[in-house]
């Protein structure tokens, strides 16, 4: 999700206000017995087995799954706050320092907490208190050189298939930095380890040299795999039409030296274009040795005349060999993305009992709200994908795609169709909503950014974002939270663009310089701040994976500012991801009224939830130490729900 684009969603929401009423809110080792495969949660990391949560997405499968059942739907009411950290890492923006958004999963792992500010500092936390045991400064500038905040997604582990008493550095606790400063940090001492890299720290700008004109910023945690880090990284959007092209770099883990590089995109393009990065984190299967990239849109984002090639691995799930860096398939999700559809999370690895048989799946949630389930081993379809037409451009110098893929099972999050004005916002604005909409261009899903305006639905801030989803390993039932949001897009040649951003607002005009033209994005909303579409605004749906067939789909969250609430059936636009439980829990983040909830994993129903200090928009993570389970939130806001910041750390557990 592109922050810059989707801000005015910090008021719209919340001006649904004047018609409402306030509605108050309602011994322990996991190895496996004999006999039995490790569960889900355990992957081999060098030449061992872990525990805990372990990486951003509790696995290398992404699957967000623990074995952990101690909290279960019976007794989950029971849960309270354990300890909380207050790190002090936080800006409201009114200063000097940018606003803070706070994204990152805690790690437990080595019987300890680890996670990353805001400041990029690295607290290691004990698990049973909260007591800090060390913290890691990187002095990194607190500048948002390619974001408009201050942002982190945590940290990554390592450690030495046998590691050697005494010896410092056999395990480590990896940070990066908004200016591309990857730190390895030793995980017992917070002290950095000197023979990485150039003194404990890794300069990935060295490696910028194409098209260099911001750095490649490491928000998200590499993924680990063996003695090897796989680094992608974010840039700046919507700014430029040519930007550096999108890299993966692969270095070791204990001295970072280079040892493969793969390009989204082919050398003769780069002049013109750029992006398709990895800025989501990465799926591994250890078995089989395949790393998988989400890799996301080419620049400028939304008009693509200058780069009529065929870039067949922009905006798609790619397979690597994670050896090599050597392409073993590639499906794309959007053909010629003028939508900024970034494929924007890491495909779900799960086995699937599909026809008699096991299929090695994946899942590929997407912004358009529509799943891909393919083998995961070829990049075949488990479940049809069909080329559907589309609209067509009618931008001069465009060429649009005639179609675009289209799979129909499971279930698509986002319908395919606007679900209309709303009438609330419509009456309230004098008719301003059903105004604006008759003069913008809209010929259902896939409607490409025009000179008049288009509304696009679902927009890049719709759709599912980058926490992903979850999977119960054993039952393939996998989870997802979505956001429906309607945008404005319109293209706009350059002297109109030029005359218009001088008075307009910079989170609503982009130039993509060097293109024809530059570009107007707004979130569809009234004078008022109110949405002009029709509710949910969230949702959360669980899916068979084994038939595809949607099992329940409710509205997720609630709108809140102030202490008033609006109705549950709206629900509200959300950011991060679910994690499950073996008990058939569903803990979860993510919406704009600042609680964290436990769901019951079968009906779909809230059983538990309490109150924090921000939006809890990064993932959770779940474990169990000393015999006690423990649930673990970072609160930390994100300026997409609302300006709510915070540098609250949470757990709770059972009483």
């Amino acid at each position: 999700m592109k922050p810059p684009a989707v801000r005015s969603l910090i008021g719209a929401l919340w001006c649904l206000l004047v018609a409402s009423s306030p509605a108050w809110p309602q011994d322990a080792s996991q190895q496996p017995p004999p006999g039995q495969p490790p569960t889900p949660s355990e992957q081999i990391v060098g030449a061992t087995h872990y525990d805990g949560w372990y990486t951003f997405n509790g696995n290398l499968e992404n699957q967000k799954y623990s074995p952990a059942d101690q909290i279960n739907p019976q007794n989950v009411g029971k849960l309270e706050k354990a300890w909380e950290v207050h790190t002090g890492d936080v800006s409201d923006g009114s200063g000097k320092t940018p606003l803070t958004d706070w994204s990152a999963t805690p790690l437990f792992v080595n019987d300890t907490i680890y996670v990353s500010t805001p400041f990029y500092r690295v607290f290691a936390l004990a698990p049973d208190t909260g007591e800090v045991k060390w913290t890691y400064d990187t002095h990194a500038v607190l500048e948002a050189l390619t974001q408009p905040d201050l942002k982190t997604r945590g940290v990554a582990y390592w450690q030495a298939a046998a590691p050697q008493p005494g010896t410092p550095c056999q395990k480590i606790v990896y940070v990066g930095t908004m200016d591309a400063k990857l730190h390895a940090v030793d995980a017992d001492s917070g002290k950095k380890c000197e023979g990485f890299a150039n003194g404990g720290v890794l300069d990935v700008n060295q490696w910028n040299t194409t098209n260099n004109k911001w750095p490649l910023s490491l928000l998200q945690p590499p993924t680990v795999y063996k003695d090897t880090l796989f680094i992608g990284w974010a840039g700046r959007d919507w700014t430029d039409a040519v930007d550096p092209p999108g890299t993966v770099f692969a270095v070791n883990a204990q001295t970072g030296k280079l040892k493969w590089v793969f390009n989204a995109l082919p050398d003769e393009v780069v002049h013109k274009t750029g992006t398709s990065n990895v800025w989501a984190s990465m799926s591994l299967d250890g078995e089989h040795g395949i790393l998988y990239l989400p890799v996301s849109s080419p620049s400028p984002n939304f008009y693509g005349g200058d780069r009529k090639e065929e870039l067949p691995l922009a905006t798609s799930v790619t397979a690597l060999d994670a050896d090599t860096g050597k392409v073993l398939w590639s499906r794309q999700i959007v053909h010629h993305d003028l939508w900024d559809y970034d494929t924007d999370s890491p495909p779900v690895l799960v086995d699937i009992n599909k026809d008699g048989r096991t299929i090695p799946a994946l899942v590929q949630s997407s912004k358009m709200g529509i799943f891909f389930v393919l083998n995961r081993l070829t990049g075949e379809p488990v479940y049809p994908i069909e080329e559907r037409k589309v609209p067509q451009s009618d931008v001069p110098g465009e060429q649009s795609s005639p179609t675009q893929p289209y799979a129909a099972t499971p279930e698509p999050t986002v319908p395919d169709r606007f679900p209309g004005i709303s009438g609330l916002a419509d009456i309230l604005s004098f008719g301003e909503c059903s105004r604006v909409m008759k003069g913008l261009r809209y010929d259902g899903r896939y409607t490409p950014p025009s000179l008049q305006g288009t509304l696009a639905y679902p927009s890049t801030a719709g759709g599912v974002e980058w926490g992903g989803g979850a999977v119960d390993p054993r039952s393939a039932i996998y989870v997802v939270n979505s956001s429906y949001v309607a945008q404005i897009y319109q293209l706009l040649e350059r002297r109109d663009y030029e005359e218009r951003a001088k008075n307009g607002s910079s989170q609503e005009y982009f130039p993509q310089t060097g293109a024809p033209y530059g570009f107007y994005l707004r979130t569809f909303v009234n004078f008022l701040g109110m949405p002009c579409w029709d509710p949910p605004y969230g949702t959360l749906s669980a899916y068979d994976l084994n038939s595809g067939r949607l099992l329940w789909k409710k509205p997720f969250g609630e709108v809140q500012q102030w202490g008033f609430y609006m109705p549950q059936s709206w629900g509200s636009v959300t950011i991060g991801a679910p994690l499950i439980t073996k008990s058939g829990l569903i803990f979860i983040g993510g919406s704009m009224d600042a609680r964290v909830r436990a769901i019951d994993l079968k009906s779909g129903e809230v059983v538990w939830q309490a109150l924090v200090d921000a939006p809890a928009v990064a993932n959770p993570a779940t474990y169990i130490y000393k015999g006690k389970q423990y649930v673990v939130f970072v609160a930390g806001g994100n300026a997409i729900l609302k300006p709510q910041a915070s540098d609250q750390v949470a757990a709770f557990a059972l009483k």
